[in-house]
């Protein structure tokens, strides 16, 4: 199988070891326009009036549900330096992504 993505984004390692974190959208998620555009910087507030919604807020925040946390619809890849280097990706640059399974023989 052999899927089109678009790259999203290119982040360093959150613990500062050598790769990087590559975020991909699927190009068919773009053309249709349901992706977002990322919101980074832009702080979401969730407003309460009692602990209940309070408690029922911080579930959806928790879970991704509420606009923070993992976005829905991208793919990450984790890849080394030299990975990352060798290939020049950058930010709109279409990519491909070829799956394959592996052929076992029955010994």
């Amino acid at each position: 199988m052999k899927k089109e993505f678009v790259v999203r984004s290119i982040d360093a390692a959150p613990d500062g070891a050598p790769y990087v974190i590559v975020s991909l959208s699927s190009v068919k998620d773009l053309k249709e326009g349901t992706q977002s555009a990322p919101s980074f910087g832009t702080p979401k507030v969730m407003g309460f009036t009692n602990m209940n919604d309070m408690m029922k807020d911080l579930n959806k925040m928790f879970s991704g549900m509420g606009g923070m946390g993992m976005q829905s619809g991208v793919t990450q890849l984790k890849l080394e330096m030299h990975e990352y280097k060798e290939m020049g990706l950058s930010v709109g640059d279409k990519v491909y992504l070829e799956l394959t399974k592996a052929e076992t023989l029955g010994i």
